[in-house]
């Protein structure tokens, strides 16, 4: 259905954008450094499941609505920065205790989960990028154009986790090392929650 040179120079090139980091990889790594590889981890699948949801919103036309209404797109954009610097406000407030010696995480995988999907989702520009990017490898003489960009959405995906999981390893095995000094975890949630509001300050400056 794709060809092999088509399929291989779009690895390449997604290769080089999520290894590249950015919001999801700062907000896979903050997770993983105060609260955990699996939360970390969790995190990230999170984000992998985000973008499922915006492959299906390419495929059925829903992100060239976002795309055209102004109005949508600034409320999807102002709902998905408003998360964020709740998130982050909540981080530097939260007085829960971690111990020194790799304590409980401060958060569920479950509940980071959830959060990652959430906030994906609510970031307008990754539709736009689902929307604008895919297209661009798809081939209708190679046959079905819905089938080519699930397979191009799914392979984005997998990727995508890819890189999350790799930065969120790294990132937990520092935290690990860093919680066992007090000053750190006194500070970790005040590092995490900045990086949050940053995160969402920048989704709320993005235009379309």
């Amino acid at each position: 259905m794709i060809d092999h040179t088509t399929l291989i120079t779009y690895i390449l090139i997604v290769l080089g954008f999520v290894f590249i980091p950015g919001p999801a990889t700062l907000l896979t790594m903050a997770r993983a450094a105060s609260s955990g590889t699996r939360v970390g981890i969790a995190t990230g699948a999170g984000i992998a499941a985000g973008d499922v949801v915006h492959t299906t919103m390419a495929i059925v036309g829903l992100s060239a609505i976002i795309a055209t209404s102004a109005l949508l797109f600034s409320v999807v954009k102002y709902a998905g920065a408003g998360f964020l610097i709740y998130l982050g406000v909540r981080a530097m407030l939260d007085k829960a205790p971690i111990e020194v010696n790799g304590g409980a995480p401060a958060i569920s995988a479950a509940r980071a989960f959830r959060q990652a999907v959430l906030t994906e989702v609510l970031n307008p520009k990754t539709a736009l990028f689902f929307l604008a990017f895919l297209p661009q490898f798809v081939r209708p003489e190679h046959g079905s154009t819905t089938l080519q960009l699930a397979l191009f959405g799914a392979v984005f995906v997998l990727l995508g986790l890819l890189s999350t999981v790799v930065f969120a390893v790294g990132a937990g095995r520092l935290g690990n090392l860093l919680r066992r000094h007090p000053a750190v975890v006194k500070w970790q949630g005040k590092v995490a929650g900045t990086i949050y509001c940053a995160v969402g300050v920048r989704l709320a400056l993005q235009e379309r």
